[in-house]
């Protein structure tokens, strides 16, 4: 079977059982992003070469002029942006490399990254969630450069994502890279699937948070963090 094939075949699952019947209703499997184990077979190329195609012909059944000179690289310029910008941090080798430095000046008080603005997508719609991460650690002996931080936040937004997934995995990734149970991080974010379309609350926004070591046992850890995050 040809690798084109591969990705556009896969054979007896129906995609569209129970779809109608869902709605609203969805729900995150799996802490993990939900990836094929072939999810990297084909090179970017291939990827962006395909998606143009597929896009292309959406938006011919839509009914726009492919011909008109506003519309005529769209095709391209989406699939270039799938998966060069957008959903870039599905690829584990655009992984930010997190360095580690000696925590020399014996620092030992949280340090505390807020204000980082994000952008992802709603894995059940494909339309845009942005908002602010607010991130903090307790060094174990060892420090990363505050710019990581923010690379790791934008690495796992650049997915399709649901915010409770994302906001687990920042925790988890900077539990392991820092090597320090004492984590924090809390999302507030905008869904456009809920602003754009469906209910339409312009307004409302969804806040997520995940605690570990002395974040989660000790409540004035905790409203300390709250309370830098609030300034």
């Amino acid at each position: 079977m040809k690798q084109k094939e591969t990705l556009l075949n896969t054979v007896g699952i129906d995609y569209s059982q129970n779809i109608e019947d869902m709605g609203d209703e969805h729900v995150a499997t799996s802490h993990e992003t939900p990836l094929r184990e072939d999810a990297f077979a084909m090179d970017d190329d291939l990827k962006i070469e395909l998606i143009e195609k597929h896009f292309r012909e959406i938006m011919h059944i839509m009914g726009l002029d492919l011909t008109d000179d506003s519309l005529r690289g769209t095709p391209r310029r989406v699939a270039k942006m799938f998966i060069k910008e957008v959903f870039s941090g599905l690829d584990p080798k655009n992984k930010p490399a997190a360095k580690l430095f000696e925590n020399k000046f014996k620092y030992n008080e949280m340090l505390v990254e807020k204000d980082i603005t994000f952008y992802s997508h709603c894995e059940h719609h494909f339309v845009p969630i942005f908002g602010r991460a607010h991130v903090a650690y307790i060094s174990n002996g060892h420090v990363i450069g505050l710019s990581k931080i923010n690379r790791i936040v934008q690495y796992f937004a650049k997915r399709p994502q649901v915010q409770e997934r994302l906001t687990m995995q920042i925790g988890n990734e900077l539990k392991e890279v820092l090597g320090t149970e004492d984590v924090a991080v809390v999302l507030d974010a905008h869904h456009m699937c809920v602003s754009s379309r469906g209910i339409q609350d312009v307004n409302s926004s969804t806040v997520t948070s995940f605690y570990s070591g002395k974040f989660e046992k000790d409540e004035q850890t905790r409203a300390e963090f709250m309370k830098y995050i609030s300034l």
